[in-house]
């Protein structure tokens, strides 16, 4: 290993602190970032929900096949 100054070491020192703290905080935006994608998507996946509840309550008032039934079945 090469000899190195003191300066040199601190500031390799200095550099390690400051870059470990940058990772730490961008893991910490990564799962900030993260939750809110989570939470949308549960958002849209209810709102899929109440509009095939929506689709398969006119389909039965109208007496016609769900033909989204079929779909459900391939999505799983």
């Amino acid at each position: 290993m090469p000899v190195i100054t003191d300066q040199q070491r601190k500031f390799y020192e200095t550099t390690l602190q400051v870059t470990k703290q940058e990772i730490s905080d961008l893991k910490d935006q990564i799962e900030e970032e993260l939750a809110k994608v989570k939470d949308r998507i549960a958002e849209l996946q209810n709102a899929i929900n109440a509009s095939k509840q929506m689709y398969a309550a006119a389909c039965s008032r109208l007496g016609i096949n769900n033909d989204m039934d079929d779909d459900e079945a391939g999505e799983s």
